[in-house]
């Protein structure tokens, strides 16, 4: 039986090369399976303990024959118990050589029902299997229940609230942030960007938001700051360019009229545009102040509400947008925020990677100590893996059905001996020990009973 075993596994279209000197991986069989030197080694072990467990068969066999011999050459009766526990030692060797050699084979390739479970259940195994894992490991319930056991938010904040730790997760998030930056193209963002922006802009009124600002800047008395610096700067024009007004008044005048006269009237001019600019620069009250302000505040207001307005400032709008040095300094916008993001995460003294980290530490001493915030991150990881598990149930089961059934059965069998098979010889020879010793007791109670 060990040599019809021996060549079964060893012989065949389907026999594994023994790997050669150092070597990790052997080629790989049907089904993915491959087969390394530690499978190697673990068929060996196999084949050792099955010479084992036979020759302890025969060595009971032939204890059997001695014993028989010598009860009929008149040796005694202590042959009768010798015989007996041979006997009932081959039966256990042989029932357990049986059940054993079912698992992978048909027992001497005889078609017996129920027999090479392995390989012809292959299948069915796999969908238990698959069932298995997601009554007793995908549940929600089971999920739930394991995380809430772990304590995740608590040993999370534990681990975040060590300086080291906090470098390093600052760390990696610069280099995955660099990593990311560094993938996109800044064409692709640009355009994206400022479609973005356009499209946003394009879909929002612009005009009832702007009067409502410039309402609440004039109740405030904010735009007066801009008037004054306005007026000064008109006053110390006036002041500097006085001879070029002038020339411009007396240009404009009729050539008929007399060049002094032309004259005489641009100093006039000039003299009242300088003093009204100059009392309106130091009279907070000057009317035209006051003016300035109904202006801006019935403007204001039409924004708000006159539809014509409203219409002007959205063709404004989109006739801005859609210039080319608009839509240039939108993509000039994402270059140098790119390159500002990028100069912070490299540089471990930045604002940017100093502020993660102090981040980090005060969120790893917070999850430390309050039990609320543990709660809520629990409540949080929980929810998701619970979500995980049940949507993709299905998905992650049928990977477990779907990789056996891809599995070829002759050697998924020998995979599986090759990792149980050493433990299940040991069947064979306890079979044989406790049915010599059940075979001597039975033999020892029947010879007490009967004499």
């Amino acid at each position: 039986m060990e040599r019809m075993e021996r060549t079964q596994a060893d012989t065949g279209p389907h026999r594994e090369t023994a790997p050669m000197a150092g070597a990790r991986k052997g080629p790989a069989g049907p089904g993915g399976f491959a087969y390394d030197a530690a499978d190697a080694a673990r068929r060996r072990a196999v084949r050792r303990m099955k010479t084992l467990a036979t020759g302890l068969l025969l060595a009971v066999a032939l204890v059997y024959v001695l014993a028989k011999w010598a009860g009929n050459a008149g040796a005694g009766g202590w042959t009768g118990f010798v015989a007996a526990a041979a006997e009932a030692g081959m039966v256990g060797a042989l029932a357990d050589w049986f059940a054993v050699t079912a698992l992978f084979k048909r027992p001497m390739g005889l078609p017996i029902p129920h027999t090479a479970i392995i390989p012809t259940k292959k299948d069915q195994l796999g969908q238990s299997l698959g069932e298995f894992v997601g009554e007793n490991f995908l549940s929600g319930e089971v999920v739930r229940r394991r995380l809430r056991s772990v304590g995740i938010g608590r040993r999370l904040g534990g681990w975040l609230a060590e300086p080291k730790n906090a470098d390093r997760v600052t760390a990696e998030l610069s280099t995955a942030l660099r990593g990311a930056l560094t993938v996109l193209r800044d064409s692709d963002v640009q355009a994206v960007v400022g479609e973005a922006i356009t499209r946003r802009a394009d879909a929002a009124e612009i005009a009832p938001g702007i009067g409502t600002m410039l309402e609440k800047v004039v109740a405030e008395g904010g735009h007066r700051r801009v008037v004054d610096l306005f007026v000064a700067r008109a006053h110390d024009w006036l002041v500097e360019h006085g001879d070029s007004v002038m020339t411009a008044v007396s240009g404009g005048a009729p050539g008929w009229t007399p060049r002094f006269v032309d004259r005489k009237v641009g100093e006039r001019v000039y003299k009242e545009l300088l003093r009204f600019v100059t009392e309106m620069r130091d009279m907070p009250e000057h009317p035209a102040r006051g003016a300035i302000d109904r202006f801006l505040r019935d403007f204001a207001a039409d924004l708000q509400t006159d539809p014509d307005t409203r219409a002007k400032v959205e063709r404004l709008k989109s006739e801005v947008l859609g210039r080319g040095e608009v839509q240039d300094l939108i993509a000039s916008a994402w270059g140098a925020v790119r390159a500002m993001i990028v100069a912070a995460a490299e540089d471990e003294r930045s604002e940017l990677r100093l502020r993660v980290r102090a981040a980090l530490l005060s969120l790893g001493r917070r999850l430390s100590d309050e039990q609320r915030l543990q709660g809520k991150v629990d409540g949080w990881l929980e929810g998701a893996a619970v979500y995980v598990v049940t949507t993709y149930q299905g998905e992650i089961t049928s990977l477990i059905t779907d990789t056996v059934a891809g599995w070829d059965a002759e050697h998924t069998s020998r995979k599986i001996e090759a990792h149980i098979g050493r433990d299940l010889q040991f069947i064979r020879i306890n079979g044989t020990v406790v049915g010599a010793l059940a075979g001597l007791a039975i033999y020892t109670v029947s010879q007490v009973l009967g004499g």
